[in-house]
């Protein structure tokens, strides 16, 4: 399989970076390395309520919304700086080199589709039914953080108008089939001024299409790193950790341990369970592609097995797993297979023999680790691995008195939604804020708010997100930088305290992740 040689570089200095912040015992080749000595001055301390060498977060929600305030109109004047959107209104420029031809946008195309003088038009396609339902959630509270920037008057654009977000919700059931005419109902007749969609596999049949008719896609719900491609792709963006950066994560973990890990022939072996999609293929591809690069490559074993992201079990593919006797397990999958994957490897071994066993990132917060989940006494989930892509959690009780957990809480409690009914309603809390704070920008930028000026702003923020653990950053810079989150922590789930403990360092990777032009023949990035 061919590797772009950029792609390789990237895995290297990520590896590095990971290696010194897991604290590597291989003195050797990680003492004197560039990558290392990179690393211990990137990487920080990961509690997120005592970190001596993160930033200070604001103690109160008066002075986030001040900070923010503050930091909007630094991305502004930057957007500005850079050009903005041109007095003919054919071409958008932004910071890092962006640079957009509206001129190819379509004849009918409008600026303005989707606003009137109160209200701006927002299409969602998300899971509300099928095994993927609970990412629902993340519409309900994206519903939340809407309704109250409203009802405080947030949306008033340089233009001097106040509207509201109007978010319509559309159930794709996790299905690119039905995504597909869902999105030509929000544009054709719902007419809305931007879209977001949710899942790799939807978004990657439907993002052609908004850069075809200039329509905004920013902050897409997925960490396939096909979104952070500003050149061919300027109308969507990036907003998670990638999900090849987290299978570097894991490829590094499993050098750092080689030691420890391998058996009397000296070798290691790792075993996946993959989603049979566009997802599943881009966690797969990235971990193979750094086991390519990894100083181990010729002891490492790399064993999986798929399963259809519609089947009702992953019963037989975890069975063969098991045969394997792998000393490593990731899980590549998504929402209720997560918990799946975790109950299987309880009854058929896996859970003691093996030594290391991972859930994906995009299975967050407690949802499917909780003992309600796994049942019983909820040991089936002890002691199990996660890349916590640096955000915080809504349900953690260490983080109640974090100022913007207390009130994201209170904000859905009043809303009626139970906090502790689903860890995804924090990934609603995560990406509604980005949007809010993205049309913000927009709406202060010359002309107001505008499908250009979103874009620009979503291709330009640089804040401090709330939701991030301290140290991690949120930003982006045009082309020279297509992702927002760029960084995290391992985490290993106690069934005891029925929380995730953090493990190491907090690693930030910001500037580390290569953008992505995407080939979807391969599943891999081509630079």
């Amino acid at each position: 399989m061919v590797r772009s040689r950029s792609s390789i570089g990237a895995a290297v200095v990520l590896a590095g970076l990971v290696l010194a912040a897991c604290g590597s015992d291989d003195g050797d080749d990680a003492a004197g390395s560039p990558t290392t000595a990179e690393a211990s001055s990137s990487t920080t301390s990961s509690d997120a309520s005592s970190s001596t060498t993160a930033p200070a977060q604001p103690t109160s929600m008066e002075e986030w919304e001040e900070l923010w305030a503050t930091q909007r109109q630094a991305v502004v004047d930057r957007i500005v700086e850079a050009g903005g959107v041109s007095t003919d209104g054919m071409t958008a420029s932004g910071p890092g080199g962006l640079t957009v031809d509206l001129s190819e946008c379509p004849d009918a195309w409008s600026e303005t589709e989707g606003l009137t003088d109160t209200e701006i038009k927002i299409g969602q396609t998300l899971p509300q039914s099928g095994p993927a339902a609970d990412y629902g959630n993340v519409g309900r509270a994206e519903t939340v953080i809407y309704e109250y920037y409203n009802e405080a008057g947030a949306f008033e654009d340089s233009e001097g108008k106040v509207r509201k977000v109007n978010y319509i919700i559309k159930d794709d059931a996790y299905d690119p089939a039905r995504t597909i005419p869902l999105v030509d109902e929000l544009l054709d007749s719902e007419h809305v001024f931007a879209i977001a969609t949710l899942g790799t596999p939807p978004s990657l049949k439907t993002y052609d299409k908004f850069d075809q008719r200039c329509i905004p896609h920013p902050f897409v719900l997925t960490g396939h790193p096909a979104f952070a491609d500003p050149v061919n792709h300027p109308w969507s963006t990036a907003h998670q950790l990638s999900y090849t950066t987290e299978a570097v994560l894991w490829g590094a973990f499993v050098d750092q341990r080689f030691d420890e890990l391998a058996g009397d022939d000296g070798k290691v072996k790792v075993a996946s369970l993959v989603s049979n999609n566009d997802f599943g293929k881009a966690y797969d591809v990235g971990f193979q592609a750094y086991l390519e690069t990894s100083e181990h490559a010729d002891d490492i074993e790399y064993v999986s097995q798929t399963h259809e992201p519609t089947a009702p079990t992953v019963t037989d593919a975890m069975t063969t797993l098991a045969a394997e006797d792998p000393d490593v397990f990731i899980a590549m999958v998504f929402s209720s297979y997560c918990t799946q994957a975790l109950t299987e490897a309880a009854q058929n071994g896996m859970h003691e023999s093996v030594a290391y066993l991972f859930a994906p990132s995009v299975c967050p917060g407690n949802t499917y680790v909780k003992a309600d989940a796994v049942g019983g006494d909820g040991t089936a989930a002890d002691g199990w691995w996660q890349v916590n892509p640096g955000t915080k959690d809504i349900n953690d009780p260490n983080q109640f008195d974090d100022p913007f957990i207390a009130w994201v809480r209170d904000q859905l409690s009043a809303s009626g939604i139970d906090p502790a009914s689903s860890g995804t309603l924090g990934s609603g809390v995560y990406f509604g804020w980005s949007w809010v704070q993205a049309l913000r920008i927009a709406g202060e930028l010359p002309g107001g708010l505008t499908r250009s000026n979103l874009m620009l702003a979503s291709h330009s923020i640089d804040m401090t997100h709330p939701f991030h653990l301290p140290g991690i950053g949120f930003n982006v810079n045009g082309v020279e930088d297509a992702y927002p989150s760029e960084g995290g922590v391992f985490q290993r789930w106690s069934a005891a305290e029925q929380v995730w403990e953090i493990q190491g360092e907090t690693i930030d990777l910001s500037g580390q992740s290569k953008n992505c032009v995407y080939d979807p023949a391969t599943g891999l990035c081509k630079s």
